[in-house]
């Protein structure tokens, strides 16, 4: 298990982590999210032992990672794929590792069939290996010791839909054995397809935490209208609170019954009308992490 407690890191007067705690539990995919800068690598790379946190503790099944004796065959780890020596073979690099944890060569074999990394490209150097090959020995290095508890930060960049698509059966298999996967990754569809639990952090901050079935359920009203802008002044007449929801509709807490009757006392014509269903991992992230966001919505400006 990976247990982050009140942990913190400041650089000068900028905190890049504040206050951050969660658990990773066994026997479970943990999604961390959260946008660029946001503090997740940050976050696992203390986790890692490679910087050093200003304060809380961060411990792998209530141990330091620096103290774990043979880390590698505890935790495994990949936080950049392309931080591996570009000058030699994949099958050197995985030789080094296994010398390092006094495994027997034949573990080397395995891991590259287990990451459909053939004979020919494993006697390539890593330069001449597009992001993905590297994708996959890195996590072949990761797995090389047999951990219980793997730490992955981005682990599909480059990969291919087929790649992904392994990766997703991989990680999933490995929890279903029992083992501990903390998961940092942009893509937000195949997280919300694999994660047991989900972590957003937002500016350094836990921003939600919880099972993806608690996180991602709702109540409510979907409600749309061909004047949206008069419905939600209708809405806000009533008293009632709303947000955009996609494709022109807006989200109410009200029920349905409620919301019908606002619009029909306005006049409001309603084009739909229904229980709102469970909000999207990516809708549902946008609106925990608005205020970090570089991007915005052209709103003005933009033609054809």
């Amino acid at each position: 298990m990976i247990k982050v407690e009140n942990l913190s890191k400041t650089y000068g007067g900028f905190k890049a982590v504040d206050d951050v705690s969660f658990e990773a539990r066994p026997g479970s995919v943990t999604g961390f999210l959260g946008p660029n800068g946001a503090g997740k690598s940050t976050t696992m790379r203390i986790i890692a032992g490679l910087t050093p946190q200003s304060s809380g503790e961060a411990t792998i099944s209530g141990v330091k990672y620096q103290s774990i004796p043979n880390p590698g065959t505890q935790m495994g780890v990949l936080l950049d794929a392309s931080a591996q020596h570009a000058g030699r073979t994949g099958r050197e690099i995985l030789t080094i590792s296994a010398l390092t944890m006094d495994l027997p060569s034949s573990r080397i074999d395995e891991m590259l069939e287990l990451v459909s990394l053939t004979k020919d490209e494993s006697k390539r150097r890593v330069k001449n290996y597009s992001l993905g090959m590297r994708q996959r020995l890195g996590i072949a290095n990761a797995l090389l010791g047999d951990p219980k508890i793997l730490m992955l930060d981005e682990p599909a960049n480059g990969l291919d839909p087929a790649g992904i698509h392994w990766m997703r059966i991989l990680l999933r298999e490995y929890a279903n054995r029992g083992g501990t996967v903390l998961l940092s990754s942009h893509l937000l569809h195949e997280i919300e397809v694999i994660a047991d639990e989900i972590i957003v952090i937002g500016r350094g901050k836990i921003v939600a935490q919880g099972t993806k079935a608690e996180l991602l359920q709702t109540a409510g009203t979907f409600v749309k209208a061909s004047d949206t802008s008069a419905l939600a002044h209708a809405l806000t007449k009533a008293g009632l609170e709303a947000s955009p929801s996609g494709d022109g509709g807006l989200r109410t807490e009200a029920a349905p019954e409620v919301v019908g009757q606002a619009a029909a006392a306005a006049g409001v014509a309603l084009v739909e009308l229904r229980p709102a269903e469970g909000a999207g991992l990516e809708e549902m992230f946008l609106e925990l992490t608005g205020d970090t966001q570089r991007e915005t919505l052209p709103t003005q400006g933009v033609t054809a």
